[in-house]
């Protein structure tokens, strides 16, 4: 009994489907984010998307994706890494200014605990550089370890708030006591949610 072997145009044509397939973007609630994204001429993979849900109805408000310049399913490996890392959020609805500058001083209080007076005026700052979010708009923190946290609002630069714990206390908003389940689990390399 002779084997019989793949021929190698079609071992080829298999590789390059499977290439292809791997450097298409992650979809998520009909939001698509890159595979990757440059950071002062480096790569950063996509690590994973996650859905926020908001009250028990299970609202959906944005879509998060994480970059990192390693994939891990480890946030505390992630939160130590010396490497930038951005996420960036696509909203799938509107967002009016306070709901979320509430959201936010909620993450920063359940994940920063004993830590809040140091950053309360960097807190007040970055809710400062929020506005209503529209449908389709997105914002995005690179958060580069030794320079802090430069935040985007819809492809507007607002500026860059300094200090490793600031870009820590953010990052953990997602990577540590998130405000759903979904969203980290999907942001680690899981279901969108």
């Amino acid at each position: 009994m002779t084997s019989n072997p793949t021929p190698v145009w079609l071992a080829l044509l298999s590789a390059g489907i499977l290439a292809t397939g791997a450097a298409q973007a992650k979809q998520c609630a009909g939001v698509d984010m890159a595979d990757q994204t440059q950071v002062d001429g480096k790569s950063l993979v996509l690590n994973g998307v996650g859905l926020r849900l908001a009250t028990m109805l299970k609202v959906k408000v944005y879509v998060g994706g994480l970059y990192v310049a390693k994939a891990s399913s480890d946030p505390a490996a992630i939160l130590a890494s010396t490497e930038p890392t951005e996420i960036v959020l696509q909203f799938v609805r509107d967002v009016g200014v306070d709901d979320l500058r509430k959201g936010w001083d909620e993450g920063f209080e359940k994940n920063v605990k004993g830590g809040m007076p140091a950053l309360k005026d960097r807190i007040a700052q970055f809710n400062g550089w929020m506005g209503d979010v529209k449908t389709g708009q997105k914002l995005s923190f690179l958060y580069k370890p030794g320079t802090g946290v430069t935040v985007t609002v819809n492809g507007a630069v607002k500026g860059t708030i300094k200090g490793d714990d600031f870009g820590k206390a953010l990052l953990s908003i997602w990577l540590g006591d998130p405000p759903n389940a979904e969203v980290k689990s999907g942001m680690l390399g899981g279901a969108c949610g």
